[in-house]
């Protein structure tokens, strides 16, 4: 499956419509982590964006530097129709690894859980080049490894302690305890700061 993961792929899944792991509606504990924030200027990235809830909020909250990239284009119809005047600028149809920028936050939600594995330190690696100095990742995990085959790809705590040790100082990662139902003990919460 996971020589199969491209642009074409996850359009493919946008246009039928297959997309279970969106829940309709910003995460809990990402939408908790956002509330804290309070400089409006704040530069952010939401990779794997997706419909772009949490990127809906915080347009609506004054955040005008929030950018979001997605390889489906079809992900930001919700986007466009919730926040009309979203700049057409910072929707990215792109490939993460591609990108050429620098922010201050990346918000995790499902991208990472979509990547194979073997992308993972990839990841970790593109992820510490975008942030700035004072940057931070914040976001989602897997807290389980998953017997099917993926996307999905799930994890565990110790495997996510040492693929991101490389690249970041770990601030906070613990078992989110305003996950939605279904993912109760399910989630992490993580936040890494570059080194």
């Amino acid at each position: 499956m996971s020589n199969e993961l491209t642009a074409k792929y996850w359009e493919s899944r946008y246009q039928a419509q297959d997309t279970p792991w969106d829940i309709g509606y910003s995460s809990p504990p990402l939408l908790h982590y956002l509330q804290q924030l309070e400089d409006r200027d704040t530069r952010i990235l939401i990779p794997g964006a997706g419909h772009a809830y949490e990127a809906v909020w915080l347009h609506q909250q004054g955040f005008r530097r929030v950018y979001v990239c997605d390889w489906a284009p079809s992900a930001f119809e919700y986007l466009d129709a919730k926040a009309p005047d979203f700049p057409q600028l910072h929707k990215w149809a792109k490939d993460f690894f591609a990108l050429d920028a620098k922010v201050d936050l990346i918000l995790e939600q499902t991208f990472f859980c979509a990547l194979p594995p073997e992308r993972r330190e990839d990841y970790a690696q593109k992820a510490a080049d975008l942030l700035t100095e004072e940057g931070r990742l914040a976001g989602l995990l897997f807290a389980q490894p998953f017997e099917h085959e993926g996307p999905p790809f799930g994890g565990t705590e110790e495997e996510y302690r040492r693929l991101f040790a490389t690249n970041f100082e770990l601030l906070q990662m613990h078992t989110a305890p305003d996950s939605i139902a279904p993912r109760a003990g399910r989630e992490l919460f993580f936040e890494l700061r570059p080194k």
